[in-house]
């Protein structure tokens, strides 16, 4: 694959921050530069927790690459400063980016174009959490329950409960990462992930975590988490997948790249929206560079793929055309 690389100009590779997610977004932003500045592109690093995006300008950047992760780098303002600022950027624009951040808007979206999510419920942090309150959950969703915050990713304060005390002490840890906290209905079945790059829908990922659920541990440091890629699925499941992934994606107004989670019903084997991504992983043992080599790009193919859709998507609200 042939890029010209001098239309890129002076990249910004967007990382750290000060989320809750600051050391993943270190390792995605340094894996990044180094694939960036191997394919001879003008690429620096730059921190948003010790130089304000005002910088940029101020440096010459003609334009950033977001390896951002959670509410800083992934909610929409980072998005909308630098549309502010002229400077295009990949992925999402600043709405899409801040209804993907936020799981029970994109719910919502889901729901109201026709598409398959898990039942859950939020719980804002004024709101008492009584036995009543506690009764009337466990029976409209089950036993079982999944409790995360609404707005942080990487599976952080994420608890399984099965209990009154379970589920009081997970929303409590919820709420330590967000005021907003959803609580899901356990499904039991395969976890499944699907990367759309560029308009194009890569294999499909199954995960297999040798825990209960894939959790941030899972994700980053565990050894035996097992990915399947291709993921086992038959052809037509495959497409039927893909297909609700990129209307996922597309529902949203995504642009660029991003990836979107699933839950497949043991039971049904229905697929089951999770969440999106639109700023996802890129170490070396994130999702998305696992599917593009399925896909046959390696990774630095990938980086310079997302890289150009700030180039050529004039659409995502910041590009400017090659």
């Amino acid at each position: 694959m042939l890029f010209n690389t001098e239309k890129y100009g002076k990249v910004a590779v967007l990382m750290g921050g000060n989320s809750n997610e600051r050391e993943v977004s270190l390792r995605s932003g340094h894996a990044i530069l180094q694939a960036l500045t191997e394919s001879s592109i003008d690429a620096h690093e730059f921190d948003t927790a010790d130089k304000g995006l005002s910088q940029l300008k101020t440096e010459g950047f003609d334009r950033a690459f977001i390896a951002l992760h959670g509410h800083t780098g992934e909610n929409g303002t980072v998005q909308a400063t630098l549309g502010m600022m002229d400077i295009p950027y990949t992925g999402s624009d600043m709405t899409a980016s801040a209804i993907g951040m936020d799981k029970v808007r994109a719910k919502w979206m889901w729901q109201g174009q026709g598409l398959q999510v898990i039942p859950g419920k939020e719980i804002l942090a004024h709101e008492p959490l009584d036995p009543d309150a506690i009764e009337l959950l466990m029976n409209s969703l089950g036993t079982k329950l999944v409790v995360k915050p609404v707005t942080e990713g990487s599976s952080l304060g994420m608890s399984i409960c099965r209990t009154k005390s379970e589920l009081i002490t997970a929303v409590e840890h919820a709420h330590q990462y967000s005021d907003r906290v959803l609580v899901e209905r356990w499904m039991s079945g395969p976890e499944y992930t699907v990367a759309i790059l560029n308009g194009q829908v890569l294999p499909s990922i199954r995960i297999q975590p040798q825990r209960e659920f894939y959790d941030y541990e899972a994700k980053y440091d565990a050894v035996d988490t097992e990915y399947y890629c291709p993921s086992g699925l038959t052809q037509v499941k495959e497409t039927q997948l893909a297909e609700i992934a990129l209307a996922a994606f597309d529902g949203i107004g995504c642009k660029g790249w991003g990836r979107v989670d699933f839950m497949r019903d043991s039971h049904s084997e229905d697929f089951y929206l999770m969440e999106i991504n639109t700023v996802p992983g890129m170490t070396q043992t994130s999702l998305v560079p696992k599917a593009a080599q399925a896909a046959g790009l390696n990774f630095r193919e990938l980086c310079i793929s997302i890289l150009d859709s700030s180039v050529t998507d004039s659409s995502s609200g910041s590009g400017d055309e090659a």
